[in-house]
């Protein structure tokens, strides 16, 4: 199936060389600071995890909150047949609450004595070059590949280093391939957090109808494992006010070299079906794993999951893992609250391989969000995300996952300053 992907887009390259008579965007530049934008955005979040039947030589509760900012800078391109431009970001957190005896959930690096960081810093920035529609940056940036993505669950977002070539020449298609030795965590300072040596990314995304879009990647991480992913979009529109939606992920990866993430040899994919109507939206989707390990990421960004039943605490990529979803989502806009939205999901996994015999887990999630719709707080936004995980001891002595309560309570305003 990759074969004929990649085939059918070296067919749309050859043959549609009329796309090229459009202006492209260097063309239509207006120029370095012309074209600015600055960018700032608060997030304040509480979170707490409440670890349920815990020996006592284990934590068992986690709690911390704080507010994160940060201020991002993207310039314009020059004009010209090349455009130069630079992006810059500024990020800082504080802490409100959280101790030695409560960490753990991410949201702040813990010092020698174990207590929590009090503020955190980082800042970075990137050159950028544009020929016709192909950009390519080097330098700090937040990168969004399924085969390399950096997180964004926290205050702050991990940050990667390296370069990356982006290519929208032909109508439909985005071509991409990235290069990038570093790569922070969340809570991480400085460049590097998560053991990255380098990673060699590409990927293709094709709109083959206005209903139907597919994408292809692979990624090599040296020392780690090779991966390969495909992804198949199709939406049905069967009125004004309905619609079903397709979408298929699926991951191939291999361990490689040294083996530094251990052993991997993995198959996962998920397809799940949604069903829109009005307000409305029901989801049902299957998660299934096989090969002699589970799917493993986080050294090439801890946002490297694709997947329908990676949800808000488990992932559901265990060994040999076959999981299922229902997923229910409500927009309340049409019955006159505009910007209050709803959802709840159930996700259940089974025949998970472990040394001490097939596991079991299952998650219920919560989630209401509301967004002011206008006035001086217009865009502020308000979100309660609950999570209720369970697993048998098998899973939870192989793994770590532990029974556990989570909950986060998120405060974003986004403002536009350029």
């Amino acid at each position: 199936m990759r074969v004929m992907k990649w085939s059918m887009i070296a067919l749309a390259v050859s043959a549609s060389t009329s796309q090229f008579a459009m202006a492209s965007s260097q063309e239509e530049s207006k120029g370095f600071f012309e074209d600015q934008s600055l960018n700032v955005l608060s997030r304040m979040l509480y979170m707490n995890r409440d670890f349920k039947n815990e020996v006592s030589t284990r934590q068992s509760y986690r709690e911390e909150a704080g507010l994160g900012v940060r201020a991002t800078y993207e310039s314009g391109f020059t004009q010209g047949t090349v455009g130069v431009g630079a992006d810059a970001f500024a990020f800082g957190s504080a802490r409100f609450d959280g101790s030695a005896g409560r960490a753990g959930n991410g949201l702040f690096a813990q010092q020698d004595d174990g207590d929590l960081e009090h503020t955190q810093s980082k800042a970075g920035g990137a050159v950028k070059f544009r020929l016709s529609d192909t950009v390519l940056k080097y330098g700090n940036q937040v990168v969004a590949s399924p085969v390399f993505s950096t997180d964004d669950s926290r205050l702050l977002p991990e940050v990667a280093t390296g370069t990356l070539i982006t290519s929208k020449e032909i109508k439909g298609l985005e071509l991409s391939a990235g290069h990038f030795n570093a790569i922070s965590s969340q809570t991480g300072m400085g460049d590097d957090g998560l053991d990255l040596t380098s990673a060699d990314i590409v990927g293709a995304t094709y709109q083959f109808t206005d209903n139907f879009v597919a994408g292809v990647a692979a990624s090599d991480v040296e020392d780690h494992y090779k991966k390969k992913y495909i992804n198949l979009n199709y939406t049905l529109p069967i009125n004004e006010d309905q619609s079903l939606n397709f979408d298929f992920n699926g991951y191939d990866s291999q361990d490689q070299g040294q083996k530094l993430s251990g052993d991997v040899d993995n198959r996962i994919w998920s397809l799940a079906a949604a069903y829109a109507i009005g307000a409305h939206k029901f989801t049902l989707a299957h998660q299934r794993s096989t090969g002699d390990t589970g799917y493993v990421y986080g050294t090439d960004g801890n946002g490297t999951i694709f997947l329908a039943n990676s949800i808000q605490y488990s992932d559901f990529n265990g060994q040999d893992e076959r999981s299922w979803q229902a997923r229910y989502d409500l927009n309340m806009k049409t019955y006159g609250v505009p910007g209050l939205s709803f959802m709840t999901r159930y996700v259940t996994g089974d025949n998970i391989s472990t040394a001490d015999g097939e596991a079991k887990e299952h998650e219920w999630d919560f989630e209401t969000k509301y967004v002011m719709q206008s006035g001086p707080a217009k865009d502020l936004s308000f979100r309660v995300r609950s999570a209720f995980y369970r697993a048998n001891s098998s899973y939870s002595d192989s793994t770590g996952n532990r029974d556990n309560n989570d909950f986060r309570f998120i405060v974003e305003y986004p403002l536009s300053i350029l």
